[in-house]
This record gives C-alpha cells, sequence and structure tokens, in this order.
C-alpha cells in the first residue's frame, strides 16, 4: 500500500488512523472468521486503528472502510498483543 495513503486513512467511525496488520494479527481474525462463517473468504491484508479496536479489510489494494463491515478486536479472542 502507497505510505502517503497510509499516511491519510483514519477510521470512518472513530477517525483514529490506521496501519497495516501484522501476519500474526491477519492470522488471528482470518481463524476467528473461518470458526464463526466456514464461507469467509481469507483476509490477505488490512489496516487496524492505532488503539487496536477496529480493523477493516484490503481487497485488491484497495481499503474497504466501511463502518458496518470493520471487524471488532475485542471479539477475537487470542489476539496478539503489541
Amino acid at each position: 500500500m502507497n505510505p502517503q495513503l497510509l499516511d491519510i486513512l483514519c477510521c470512518p467511525v472513530s477517525k483514529m488512523p490506521l496501519r497495516l496488520l501484522r501476519s500474526d494479527e491477519l492470522t488471528a481474525i482470518n481463524a476467528a472468521r473461518s470458526h464463526d462463517d466456514q464461507d469467509h473468504v481469507a483476509l490477505t491484508a488490512g489496516l487496524i486503528t492505532r488503539d487496536r479496536r477496529m480493523a477493516y479489510r484490503i481487497e485488491d489494494d484497495i481499503p474497504v472502510l466501511l463502518a458496518d463491515e470493520a471487524i471488532a478486536i475485542a471479539d477475537i479472542a487470542g489476539f496478539p498483543e503489541n
């Protein structure tokens, strides 16, 4: 993702800055989503708020910053610590 774009993106709900998800965070989200929905498509990239409360998927290099499609991190058991 373009670093300049990442610098201006923010959460549509909290207006908190975003950063790219780490691989361990993606793994935790995908594991939780596959447990809840067998037909889900695994995330290959995503963004997370700096306060680590919400995550958003990236599809075809385009961030999907829709509030109703955000992933609540508090709902994911075993989400990695900082």
